[in-house]
Protein backbone atom coordinates (compact mmCIF):
# COMPACT_ATOMS: atom_id res chain seq x y z
CA UNK A 1 0.00 0.00 0.00
CA UNK A 2 1.09 3.59 -0.64
CA UNK A 3 2.13 5.70 2.28
CA UNK A 4 1.68 9.41 0.68
CA UNK A 5 4.90 11.54 2.36
CA UNK A 6 3.97 14.77 3.64
CA UNK A 7 4.60 18.50 2.10
CA UNK A 8 4.54 21.88 4.04
CA UNK A 9 1.78 23.24 2.97
CA UNK A 10 3.97 27.04 3.78
CA UNK A 11 6.61 26.21 1.98
CA UNK A 12 6.13 28.84 -0.83
CA UNK A 13 8.94 27.73 -3.27
CA UNK A 14 6.81 24.77 -4.28
CA UNK A 15 3.39 26.53 -4.13
CA UNK A 16 3.34 26.79 -7.90
CA UNK A 17 3.23 22.99 -8.26
CA UNK A 18 1.04 22.22 -5.82
CA UNK A 19 -2.40 21.59 -7.19
CA UNK A 20 -5.28 21.45 -4.84
CA UNK A 21 -7.45 17.92 -4.40
CA UNK A 22 -10.57 16.71 -3.06
CA UNK A 23 -10.57 13.60 -0.60
CA UNK A 24 -13.08 11.17 -1.36
CA UNK A 25 -13.32 8.99 2.02
CA UNK A 26 -15.26 5.66 1.95
CA UNK A 27 -16.07 5.57 5.71
CA UNK A 28 -17.33 2.30 6.18
CA UNK A 29 -14.19 0.64 4.36
CA UNK A 30 -11.88 2.72 6.87
CA UNK A 31 -13.58 1.70 9.76
CA UNK A 32 -13.57 -1.63 8.83
CA UNK A 33 -9.84 -1.57 8.18
CA UNK A 34 -9.08 -1.04 12.30
CA UNK A 35 -10.57 -3.55 14.02
CA UNK A 36 -11.05 -1.61 17.14
CA UNK A 37 -14.33 -2.39 17.84
CA UNK A 38 -16.31 -0.06 15.98
CA UNK A 39 -18.76 -2.76 15.19
CA UNK A 40 -20.78 -2.36 18.34
CA UNK A 41 -21.48 1.27 18.24
CA UNK A 42 -20.93 1.89 14.21
CA UNK A 43 -23.07 5.29 14.38
CA UNK A 44 -20.06 6.44 17.17
CA UNK A 45 -17.36 4.94 15.63
CA UNK A 46 -18.56 6.98 12.12
CA UNK A 47 -18.58 10.00 13.70
CA UNK A 48 -16.25 10.16 16.05
CA UNK A 49 -13.85 9.42 12.58
CA UNK A 50 -16.06 12.24 10.57
CA UNK A 51 -15.00 14.52 13.45
CA UNK A 52 -11.67 14.23 12.80
CA UNK A 53 -11.79 14.85 8.79
CA UNK A 54 -11.90 18.34 9.06
CA UNK A 55 -8.02 18.18 11.20
CA UNK A 56 -6.80 17.74 7.46
CA UNK A 57 -8.43 20.35 5.66
CA UNK A 58 -5.62 21.93 4.24
CA UNK A 59 -3.01 19.53 4.57
CA UNK A 60 0.03 18.87 2.44
CA UNK A 61 0.68 15.49 1.20
CA UNK A 62 2.08 13.94 -1.86
CA UNK A 63 -0.61 12.02 -3.77
CA UNK A 64 0.70 7.87 -5.56
CA UNK A 65 1.81 9.63 -8.63
CA UNK A 66 4.23 11.80 -7.12
CA UNK A 67 2.07 14.73 -6.73
CA UNK A 68 2.51 17.47 -4.18
CA UNK A 69 -1.14 18.68 -3.40
CA UNK A 70 -3.74 20.57 -1.02
CA UNK A 71 -6.47 18.56 0.92
CA UNK A 72 -9.03 21.29 -0.31
CA UNK A 73 -12.24 19.30 -0.05
CA UNK A 74 -13.46 16.38 2.03
CA UNK A 75 -16.21 14.40 0.88
CA UNK A 76 -17.64 11.36 3.47
CA UNK A 77 -19.93 8.22 1.98
CA UNK A 78 -21.73 7.41 4.53
CA UNK A 79 -24.00 3.94 4.26
CA UNK A 80 -26.57 2.16 6.11
CA UNK A 81 -26.78 2.53 9.54
CA UNK A 82 -24.33 5.34 9.52
CA UNK A 83 -25.81 7.08 6.90
CA UNK A 84 -27.65 9.49 9.46
CA UNK A 85 -24.47 10.63 11.39
CA UNK A 86 -23.74 14.19 12.27
CA UNK A 87 -21.74 15.52 9.81
CA UNK A 88 -18.96 18.22 10.91
CA UNK A 89 -18.85 21.88 9.13
CA UNK A 90 -16.38 21.13 6.19
CA UNK A 91 -16.60 17.08 5.78
CA UNK A 92 -19.53 17.01 2.40
CA UNK A 93 -21.86 13.79 3.34
CA UNK A 94 -22.97 11.72 0.43
CA UNK A 95 -25.40 9.48 1.92
CA UNK A 96 -25.89 6.57 0.16
CA UNK A 97 -29.35 5.14 0.00
CA UNK A 98 -28.12 1.78 -0.88
CA UNK A 99 -24.81 0.73 -1.96
CA UNK A 100 -22.32 2.94 -0.39
CA UNK A 101 -19.93 1.95 -3.03
CA UNK A 102 -22.63 2.66 -6.08
CA UNK A 103 -23.08 5.99 -4.27
CA UNK A 104 -19.27 6.97 -4.25
CA UNK A 105 -18.79 5.78 -7.41
CA UNK A 106 -21.56 8.45 -9.11
CA UNK A 107 -20.56 10.98 -6.86
CA UNK A 108 -17.05 10.52 -8.37
CA UNK A 109 -18.20 10.55 -11.97
CA UNK A 110 -20.16 13.68 -11.17
CA UNK A 111 -17.33 15.34 -9.56
CA UNK A 112 -14.16 14.47 -11.63
CA UNK A 113 -15.76 16.89 -13.99
CA UNK A 114 -16.71 19.89 -12.13
CA UNK A 115 -14.07 19.21 -8.51
CA UNK A 116 -11.13 18.50 -10.50
CA UNK A 117 -8.59 16.20 -8.62
CA UNK A 118 -9.85 13.25 -6.59
CA UNK A 119 -8.24 11.46 -4.57
CA UNK A 120 -10.28 8.23 -2.98
CA UNK A 121 -9.85 6.66 0.41
CA UNK A 122 -10.54 2.58 0.56
CA UNK A 123 -9.00 -0.73 0.41
CA UNK A 124 -11.87 -2.07 -1.81
CA UNK A 125 -10.12 -3.48 -4.73
CA UNK A 126 -13.55 -3.97 -6.29
CA UNK A 127 -14.75 -0.33 -6.24
CA UNK A 128 -11.10 0.53 -7.15
CA UNK A 129 -11.16 -0.83 -10.26
CA UNK A 130 -15.01 0.65 -10.84
CA UNK A 131 -13.15 4.21 -10.65
CA UNK A 132 -12.43 6.31 -13.39
CA UNK A 133 -8.51 5.97 -14.53
CA UNK A 134 -7.87 9.30 -13.26
CA UNK A 135 -8.81 9.37 -10.04
CA UNK A 136 -6.21 8.36 -7.33
CA UNK A 137 -6.28 5.62 -4.62
CA UNK A 138 -5.14 5.50 -1.38
CA UNK A 139 -5.71 2.80 1.69
CA UNK A 140 -7.34 3.79 4.96
CA UNK A 141 -3.99 2.72 6.89
CA UNK A 142 -2.74 6.20 5.06
CA UNK A 143 -5.61 8.24 6.19
CA UNK A 144 -6.04 6.62 9.56
CA UNK A 145 -1.65 7.50 10.17
CA UNK A 146 -2.09 11.26 8.93
CA UNK A 147 -5.24 11.33 11.66
CA UNK A 148 -3.38 9.45 14.78
CA UNK A 149 -0.42 11.76 14.13
CA UNK A 150 -2.49 15.16 14.00
CA UNK A 151 -3.99 13.71 17.52
CA UNK A 152 -0.65 13.26 18.44
CA UNK A 153 0.70 16.62 17.70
Amino acid sequence: MFVADEIDSSDASRQQDVRDVVLVVDVANVLGARPDGWWRDRLGATERLLQSLPLLDGAGVVTPDGSPCLLRGLVAVLEGKARDARVPHGVVPVRAAGSGDDALVSYVERATAEAGTLVVVTADRGLRQRLPETVQVLGPGWLRDRLDALDRG
